[in-house]
């Protein structure tokens, strides 16, 4: 695998190391950067340091990861399963599972749970990414649908393309939302400053469109739904800091003060979709994982 070089600007000088490094991949864990930084496959000018590093202006950040099992292994992972057919799998993704392998996680995804407990999955998206029609990061929780074969994940691919799939998230953001409702359509793209983050921008972007409406607030936070249009990278958490309402805990696009939970508080928990065989319409719903449905009893309390 080849090396990853980063060069240090003003604006990304002064952080750990081991703490910039896992904002720049999100499938790259604290641990997995500090066993690296032992084992001196990250350099900084070619010469090794230890996890508290402090980056400085001008500093060269060469990563080299280690090479991947060239064999997709499947894995005896307990899966929260909302439906099941021999066409397609709905699960609930726990926070902090990635979806399929990469670079620092080539085992513990989801892919490896679907390939111990499907007989079959659809080969479409490739070896590495049976099945998979739609995905989620890796801190964000909720649903996903994945096809057990390739007319089934036709189907659902088209639904969407032709954008008839509904996906419902709900978040924590910064800052009280003074209007009950709203839309944003800004385009998103690679932000030119840092190529890890997506941003709003016309350059090489594409259209992207999200509904939001208020649950209700707490003062400093408020507590939304949104519905996507389109499914570009990080949607949600890019849009919501565009509108200055960046989501809590959301290492890669929040702020250094925030809310206690393990990455974004988001959760995809509504997921309305054509079922690709049997033509009939499936609503699928997952309550709030137990971090953030605590999260909001103790904004409640507090507010």
């Amino acid at each position: 695998m080849n090396d990853l070089v980063w060069d240090i600007t003003n604006e990304k000088a002064g952080q750990r190391i081991d703490k910039f490094l896992t904002s720049q991949q999100e499938n790259w864990s604290r641990t997995l950067i500090q066993s690296w930084i032992k084992e001196e496959r990250i350099l900084v000018n070619g010469q090794a340091v230890k996890s508290n590093y402090i980056l400085q202006e001008t500093d060269t950040v060469t990563v080299t990861p280690e090479e991947e099992d060239t064999e997709l292994k499947a894995e005896n992972i307990t899966l929260d399963i909302r439906y099941e057919d021999d066409d397609i799998i709905v699960v609930n993704k726990p926070r902090g599972m990635v979806v399929h392998p990469a670079p620092g996680h080539s085992s513990g995804t989801l892919v490896n749970a679907l390939l111990y407990h499907c007989e079959t999955l659809s080969s479409i998206n490739g070896e590495w990414r049976p099945g998979i029609v739609h995905r989620i990061d890796k801190d964000t929780s909720g649903l996903l649908v994945a096809a057990k074969n390739d007319n089934a994940h036709l189907h659902l691919s088209e639904q969407l393309q032709d954008k008839r799939i509904e996906r419902v998230y709900q978040a924590i953001v910064h800052e009280s939302i003074p209007h009950d409702t709203g839309t944003i359509e800004a385009p998103i793209g690679r932000d030119p400053k840092d190529r890890q983050k997506m941003t709003v921008t016309e350059k090489n972007a594409k259209d992207a469109v999200t509904h939001f409406n208020v649950v209700e607030r707490f003062d400093e936070y408020t507590y939304v739904e949104c519905r996507l249009d389109t499914g570009r990278t990080h949607q949600i958490r890019v849009h919501m800091k565009y509108i200055g309402h960046p989501l809590a805990g959301d290492p890669k696009y929040g702020r250094t003060k925030t809310l206690s939970i393990s990455g974004q508080a988001l959760h995809s928990g509504e997921l309305v979709f054509v079922h690709p065989g049997k033509e009939t319409k499936m609503e699928m719903t997952a309550p709030l994982p137990e971090d953030m449905a605590e999260l909001v009893d103790n904004l409640r309390n507090k507010y």
